[in-house]
């Protein structure tokens, strides 16, 4: 055992929970994919201003939770603690916008960092895979987007899942709103923090998850009071687009989520099995965030699914992923000239896309075959000195127990005929 354990709020993935986390990915990037999303990788790092205009300078994210660093050159950098504004930036950096083919569709995997009080289902380290539509505002993308999402959670085999709606207003209706918003709080009794907040951004306010704090909010005027006539249009046109896809969805006054640059769209995919931390992903449009982090004006839309959070509620739900088999073939060898034959086996087999495995360090036929059952091959491969001078190598059915010799130049043939 190691003296070093990973550091306090993280985790080690490692079979055979990755295989989970991998095919969790994969559900969820492939209707992205499908629907015309490249894949983007940006640094693990990034300038800390790039959050702090972006993210928000008043939200919790910004001001409590992240892993800041300064280099020896001086540089001021944070771990990403997000993933929007990082793509945003390496979209606007490589000039994709400049392409003409709008808007730029990308997709991302990887990991992110909060300083968070560790808890089931919040991490400090955590797994995300999200997706950004830049420069385009149309309805149809946000209804899009959001489809792709309810698509991999279903094909997944989840069910139990909401979608919460809300529009957070644009340019035009948010200042009067947020006039009204902030007449109201400031009457209330809230702690230095919460009243710091109400002049910074006061929607932050409303997602307080405090009780003290929501019981004041009974009252609290609504965006959907303040949505000027094409914020209304756009928001019931996403609504329209939803329902004749078959997406049910809740509408929810106070969503607000817990970044500074969401515009109009909002979202957010709660599973009431996880408990406190009910949130498995979300997103909406950020029409403004361009021109925070100094770009031109670009609307744009995105979400971000949690990994970790997916996991959780497949096993709320109880579901059980067909995972790919990691072995399918394990072959034994006995003697030394068996293991020169049956190592060209394996490396054949590879080649023609079989998963297989081989007996490592020279053990017996009976510790060999318990490393076969153990790995749920389907078949196993024995070869000793009387098979070889035969010309032959014994195929067994592990699960049927049956077994039979094959010529040795038709094995992978036989393999693979056997797995079907």
């Amino acid at each position: 055992m190691s003296t070093f354990k990973a550091p306090k709020g993280t985790y080690d993935l490692l079979p055979p929970d990755s295989a989970v986390y991998l095919a969790v990915r994969e559900a969820i990037s492939a209707p992205l994919r499908r629907a015309g999303y490249g894949y983007a990788e940006t640094p693990g790092f990034e300038n800390v201003e790039l959050f702090s205009r972006g993210v928000g300078e008043s939200t919790d994210i910004v001001t409590k939770e992240m892993y800041t660093l300064t280099t020896k050159g001086g540089d001021e950098l944070a771990l990403r603690p997000e993933g929007t504004a990082s793509v945003l930036r390496a979209a606007l950096e490589a000039n994709l916008h400049k392409a003409g083919n709008l808007p730029v569709k990308l997709w991302y995997s990887g990991s992110y960092y909060r300083y968070e009080r560790p808890q089931a289902g919040r991490y400090r380290h955590f797994s995300q895979v999200g997706a950004e539509a830049i420069g385009a505002e149309d309805p149809a993308l946000d209804a899009e987007l959001i489809i792709l999402a309810v698509d991999a959670y279903r094909s997944l085999g989840l069910r139990n899942f909401r979608l919460l709606l809300n529009s957070l207003g644009d340019q035009e209706c948010r200042p009067v709103y947020r006039a009204a918003l902030q007449e109201f709080l400031r009457g209330l009794d809230l702690d230095e923090d919460t009243r710091r907040r109400i002049e910074i951004n006061p929607l932050r306010v409303l997602d307080d998850k405090r009780e003290a704090v929501q019981k004041q909010l009974t009252g609290a005027p609504m965006m959907r009071d303040h949505l000027c006539a094409s914020c209304t249009a756009y928001h019931e046109q996403v609504r329209e687009l939803l329902t004749a896809a078959g997406v049910v969805f809740e509408d929810d006054t106070k969503l607000v989520r817990g970044l500074d640059y969401y515009t109009r769209t909002t979202f957010e995919f709660v599973h009431d099995g996880l408990g406190s931390q009910s949130a498995v992903g979300g997103g909406g449009r950020y029409d403004g965030l361009s021109e925070m982090i100094g770009g031109p004006s670009l609307p744009s839309v995105g979400w971000a699914l949690g990994v970790d959070r997916t996991v959780l509620a497949l096993r709320a739900e109880g579901v059980e992923l067909a995972l790919p088999a990691a072995t399918q073939v394990y072959a034994v060898p006995l003697g030394e000239e068996a293991r020169r034959v049956l190592f060209g086996v394996v490396t054949e087999l590879r080649r023609a896309g079989v998963a297989a495995d081989f007996s490592y360090g020279g053990r017996g036929l009976k510790g060999a075959m318990k490393s076969a059952n153990r790995s749920r091959a389907r078949i196993a491969l024995v070869a000793g000195e009387r098979d070889l001078a035969e010309g032959v190598i014994q195929l067994k059915d592990l699960g049927s127990g049956e077994q039979r010799a094959v010529p040795a130049g038709e094995i992978t043939a036989a393999v693979r005929a056997a797995l079907g």
